[in-house]
């Protein structure tokens, strides 16, 4: 790992570099489309709510030619194929509260987060990417929820870190279409910022969050915090928010 930090426990399948104010945060499973473990996504959610006061963006990106292509079922809680079928409590202990506290945790994140999507974002995958501030995807990419059809599961998870990120109609098409949609479709339905050609992807992220870096932190984290609250207000709530963010950050300058 590029970095280590205190109170932060880490895998060999998730890696930690420093970059200028940067914190990227790569998944390390190549071999099999980087598909998580429950122990990557514990690492994950401690990586965030972890962040060092001087880390103005987290950017999460993925080694080998996929982003994510969903959770590793041969491990999970609720894969009664493997052996006695799970109470409800057990896969709700194991596995839905982890994955719903991680997807929490990276929208309640102190600053701005980035994913960086080439190739497959599937299921978790794809709630993983699209729950991040800001996606940025390769022309390569393409994006699915898959669950109703491979498995029979619904997948009110991924739903729940995506309602607030997405058009709800291409949300609930996604869910019941299960098929997979390219970078410009994801692109109009809201689920990606913005599409770069696959052959610069990295390098935009990289001057990407170089820009943000340049900024001053204090705006930066103030326009965070808005971003969290702001849509959970009504219009008059959401006016004064902006107000004392913006005076605070005036005022200390």
């Amino acid at each position: 790992l590029a970095l280590q930090r205190e109170g932060v426990r880490m895998t060999d399948h998730v890696k930690l570099q420093t970059k200028n104010g940067a914190l990227w945060i790569t998944l390390n499973r190549p071999d099999c489309g980087n598909l998580i473990t429950m122990a990557m996504i514990r690492t994950l959610t401690e990586i965030l709510q972890s962040i060092p006061d001087d880390i103005k963006i987290v950017v999460i990106d993925a080694e080998g030619d996929e982003f994510c292509k969903g959770r590793d079922y041969s491990e999970a809680p609720e894969d009664a194929a493997k052996g006695k079928k799970p109470s409800a409590l057990d896969i709700r202990t194991r596995m839905t509260a982890p994955i719903i506290d991680f997807y929490s945790t990276i929208k309640s994140a102190s600053v701005p987060t980035v994913s960086v999507v080439q190739g497959a974002a599937a299921g978790f995958g794809c709630a993983l990417a699209c729950a991040c501030d800001i996606v940025i995807a390769g022309d390569r990419a393409h994006f699915s929820l898959p669950e109703m059809h491979e498995r029979g599961l619904p997948p009110t998870l991924a739903m729940t870190a995506l309602l607030d990120r997405v058009n709800l109609r291409s949300l609930v098409y996604l869910v019941f279409g299960t098929e997979q949609i390219g970078a410009a479709a994801a692109l109009s339905a809201g689920l990606v910022s913005a599409v770069e050609p696959h052959q610069t992807l990295r390098e935009k992220a990289i001057v990407f969050a170089a820009h943000v870096c340049s900024q001053r932190g204090d705006s930066i984290r103030a326009v965070k915090d808005y971003l969290k609250l702001a849509p959970q207000m009504q219009p008059t709530g959401r006016a004064a928010l902006g107000s004392g963010l913006y005076a605070i950050v005036a005022g200390s300058r």
